[in-house]
């Protein structure tokens, strides 16, 4: 079972003296920390003598905030365990995340923000044509290829070597998509039932994937800086988890990227532990500010890493191609996993993606040139329409990561559809959902929409700050 000190909990709660009365201050402080996120549900608290020694309290305060906190059902008392972070089951708004569920058809008046990709990248038109031309070859044959077709093969081979990372074709695995991916992966290197490490905040349908093939998700928290290894090496320890799955380039939701010396280090820890690193890589291209640095991939720190990549971020999400760098002596366990869930991925678009390839940074610089703008575009219009919404604006990728004044997130996400936009719950980007105070924007609309979305998002704001806590799920699927 997790754990927090009462040190640490100290440092969540922040040096501020507790609004008084300090009983309520304190259980406002802790509740907030679990809608935040920052306090994960099944975390044991201090007990209630640590607590009031490190927060120089009463234990009259201590205790009257820890009864607060088990009446609203953010705290269980378990016998042997002490009091233990849980999620109410009431109206509180912060049910579990529920990511992946088939949406609606969204209105035509509605603006859909569930979904963080572009239209199609210049030159995808063009990659199509020459592949039509390529087609005929194949027509031939039957069709079905689960490692792929070799001149893909070859060509993810070598934007991974002009990447810094030596690589053969033998070691790519071509999938449908990351998702497709990531499932294979999983299937080659676990067992029904095991543990999955994966950040928190992290991309919903992840943790969907990891969920629905039987293994158990089991969240790492992200800081405002990123990555905790410390924090990551003791859950490991105590949870027992046989693989990792990380974002650690522009990561989703939060945009983070993982410094190089952090790489190498979480690499190590990872190889002591014998876990496998699942490394997702398919906002990678997406970096928008040229003096930002560009780590190497991580796999040039772990040679027990599995690579997923994907052509729908960078090109069009409509091509539906993606990849898995195995390290060498694993494709083969990752070819028959996939063998389980399709027989292959569709020839066309792979000759479509190996001519995306090919040309590389000669698209690629247009397409971080139009995302920044979008990006910008985006991020000014929320400073002016919402300027209580709070984010750092990312080096990449295409998200903002916006931390509301209220933990009204719920609420949001629920009424933001008669204001004219659709919105993803924050719940659903953590395992065990949390949140509240937390919403995600990509920056997707071209840059002459932004003021709209932002005109629409104060409009939905005014909306849930008049609205009850609701635990009614609006549950977009999100991409």
């Amino acid at each position: 079972m997790r754990t927090v000190s009462a040190r640490s909990l100290a440092l969540l709660l922040g040096s501020a003296p507790l609004p008084r009365p300090a009983y309520r201050g304190l259980a406002d402080g802790i509740r907030r920390l679990v809608s935040d996120g920052r306090l994960l549900v099944g975390t044991r608290l201090p007990s209630e003598r640590a607590l009031t020694t490190e927060l120089g309290l009463s234990r009259t305060t201590v205790g009257a905030a820890l009864d607060a906190l088990r009446d609203e059902g953010f705290v269980a008392t378990r016998r042997g365990s002490g009091s233990v972070v849980c999620l109410p089951a009431g109206p509180s708004g912060l049910a579990l995340s529920q990511a992946g569920l088939i949406p609606t058809d969204v209105p035509p008046d509605v603006i859909d923000l569930t979904y963080a990709a572009l239209p199609a990248a210049a030159g995808v038109t063009a990659a199509y044509e020459r592949a039509l031309l390529e087609l005929p070859r194949l027509l031939a044959t039957a069709g079905y290829d689960p490692r792929g077709l070799p001149e893909t093969r070859r060509a993810v081979a070598a934007w991974f070597e002009q990447r810094g990372l030596a690589t053969s074709p033998d070691q790519v695995v071509i999938t449908s998509g990351a998702h497709g991916g990531l499932s294979a992966v999983l299937r080659a290197q676990l067992e029904v039932g095991d543990r999955v490490l994966v950040e928190s905040p992290t991309y919903p349908n992840a943790i969907v994937g990891v969920r629905r093939s039987a293994y158990r998700a089991v969240p790492t928290q992200l800081t405002p800086r990123g990555w905790d290894v410390d924090a990551i090496e003791v859950g490991l320890r105590q949870s027992g988890a046989r693989a990792a799955y990380l974002i650690p380039d522009h990561q989703n939701p939060t945009g983070l990227v993982m410094e190089t010396p952090t790489r190498h280090r979480l690499a190590g820890v990872l190889a002591r532990a014998d876990v496998v690193p699942v490394v997702d890589e398919t906002f990678v291209e997406l970096g928008l500010d040229d003096d930002a640095e560009r780590p190497a991939p991580f796999a040039t720190a772990s040679r027990h890493a599995h690579t997923l990549g994907s052509a729908g971020k960078t090109w069009w999400g409509g091509l539906r191609v993606g990849w898995v760098r195995a390290p060498e002596g694993a494709t083969e366990s990752v070819i028959e996993a996939r063998h389980s869930l399709d027989l292959g991925t569709a020839i066309l678009e792979q000759l479509v993606v190996t001519d995306l390839l090919r040309q590389g940074e000669s698209l690629l610089s247009e397409r971080r040139r139009e995302a920044r703008a979008r990006r910008d575009a985006l991020a000014a219009a929320l400073r002016e329409h919402v300027p209580d919404w709070r984010f750092t604006l990312p080096s990449g990728g295409l998200n903002l990561w916006c931390e509301l004044p209220e933990a009204r997130g719920d609420e949001l996400a629920r009424v933001a559809e008669s204001a004219g936009v659709r919105l993803a719950r924050g719940a659903q980007f953590g395992v065990e959902g949390g949140f509240a105070r937390w919403v995600r924007v990509p920056f997707c609309v071209a840059p002459d929409e932004a003021d709209e979305v932002g005109r629409r998002l104060a409009a939905a704001w005014q909306l849930a700050l008049g609205e009850r806590p609701t635990t009614r799920d609006v549950t977009p699927l999100i991409a």
